[in-house]
């Protein structure tokens, strides 16, 4: 659990620049962005804290959120709002932390 933490808030940190290009290019999917990204180390730490199906209730949700935070920023790419280039550690970071949180909730 504690090393999806950390690399969910590396993932994060990955999402700042992106984020402030973002903004100035569809501020929907900017606030959307950053809700999934939040929702990720957020429902991590809550899911560790509890037991049986609440725990990995969360966890569930940071995976989706995870997933969503991908999809997102490929749609911005699709877009040409973001250049494709720039993705390449946010990706890598986020299917890290979805293959942590599938093992996690399995």
């Amino acid at each position: 659990m504690f090393d999806a933490l950390e690399v969910s808030l590396d993932v994060v940190a990955s999402l700042r620049s992106l984020l402030q290009v973002l903004r100035t290019k569809d501020g929907d999917l900017y606030r959307q962005v950053r809700r999934a990204g939040s929702s990720i180390p957020l429902n991590i730490a809550e899911g560790g804290r509890r037991v049986g199906k609440d725990r990995k209730h969360l966890w569930r949700v940071a995976l989706g959120s995870a997933d969503e935070v991908r999809v997102a920023l490929r749609t911005a790419v699709a877009w040409g709002d973001l250049d494709e280039a720039r993705l390449v550690r946010p990706l890598a970071l986020l299917d890290r932390v979805i293959a942590m949180l599938w093992k996690m909730t399995r």
